[in-house]
């Protein structure tokens, strides 16, 4: 079996975090070792434990006779950081200390077929200089979260000026690790980081499965803070874009007055109370105007004298324990 490309013998790395979802995991690593017999592929996978209450052992594979996949490492984190930042920690671990071709980034209840993998590896095989992103065609969700995920998409879109069509399932060339694992914005969104920092993408289009076992570990709560993570990576962007924002409407009241003052004093047609009415409540929304402005500005200035994680430097610190599952 070859890995990936041909002449390459480095491993192919299948990074999961998982939190408290461990019963899917049997399961999904049985459906990705079928898929990679089929496919004549190998792959070693690192779970992330993002911080599990209780955490299986080798039972957890007990009897397991997997062809394909050739090693089950868990990487253990000291805490709970959200599935983010453990695909952060369990990249710049991979990159520091397991040298391989390229790394799949997958969830681990199902929902990211693994007859998917093979995929993602043919299409890095025509763009081996970009990260390869899955696009949903289809999703399996009820209509609650598909009007949710649609109002994300479109709150991303009129604050970055950046369309985000995609999730975490995806393939990462070795060669871009390093300069993937050195980007702090990777701490709090993954994909989104990505685009941030310009790195070059390929799409494959895929329907998103249904979970092979057990309840999604995602609430409502966590949902909102999963996008509003996304937007933040361009925190940046989001203020100057405000800041400008608040300089129209400055200009916009500022005419509003003059408009104001001029049918006042020059016309005929004020009627007695409107203007000083009008002007005062345009002064008001001036006041707040410039004081949201000047908020803005000292955000972004202050934010840039803080330092901030970045997952090549500082993975280790959330790494409590590292374990080999399998054989």
């Amino acid at each position: 079996m070859t890995p990936t490309l041909a002449g390459d013998r480095r491993p192919l790395i299948v990074l999961m975090p998982v939190y408290n979802d461990w019963e899917v995991v049997p399961h999904l690593l049985a459906e990705l070792d079928r898929a990679l017999i089929e496919a004549d592929l190998t792959a070693e996978v690192v779970i992330a434990d993002d911080g599990s209450v209780v955490v299986p052992g080798r039972e957890l594979f007990a009897g397991a006779r997997y062809r394909a996949l050739a090693s089950i490492t868990v990487l253990h984190l000291g805490r709970n950081v959200g599935h983010q930042r453990a695909i952060a920690i369990g990249l710049a671990y991979i990159d520091a200390k397991r040298p391989c071709c390229a790394v799949v980034v997958m969830d681990a209840d199902g929902e990211d077929a693994p007859t998917d993998v093979p995929r993602l590896v043919r299409a890095w095989a025509t763009a081996d200089s970009a990260v390869i992103f899955a696009t949903r065609a289809r999703r399996s969700e009820g209509v609650p979260f598909r009007a949710l995920y649609r109002a994300y998409r479109l709150a991303y879109r009129l604050l970055t000026g950046s369309w985000i069509s995609f999730g975490n399932f995806s393939l990462v060339p070795a060669r871009l690790l390093p300069r993937l694992t050195l980007l702090a914005e990777l701490w709090n969104h993954y994909p989104a980081a990505v685009m941030k920092a310009r790195i070059p993408i390929a799409t494959i289009r895929v329907d998103r499965a249904r979970r092979l076992a057990g309840h999604s570990q995602m609430t409502l709560v966590s949902l909102v803070l999963h996008g509003l993570s996304a937007i933040s990576v361009y925190g940046d962007v989001i203020g100057v874009r405000a800041l400008l924002a608040t300089v129209v409407a400055i200009g916009l009241c500022l005419g509003g007055i003059a408009v104001v003052v001029g049918i006042r004093f020059m016309t005929d047609l004020a009627i007695p109370g409107w203007a000083s009415a009008v002007v005062g409540l345009l002064v008001a929304i001036l006041l707040q105007t410039v004081s949201l402005s000047l908020v803005f500005v000292f955000m972004i200035l202050n934010s840039r004298n803080y330092s901030t994680v970045i997952p090549r430097r500082d993975y280790g610190d959330y790494v409590a324990a590292e374990e080999r599952l399998y054989p």
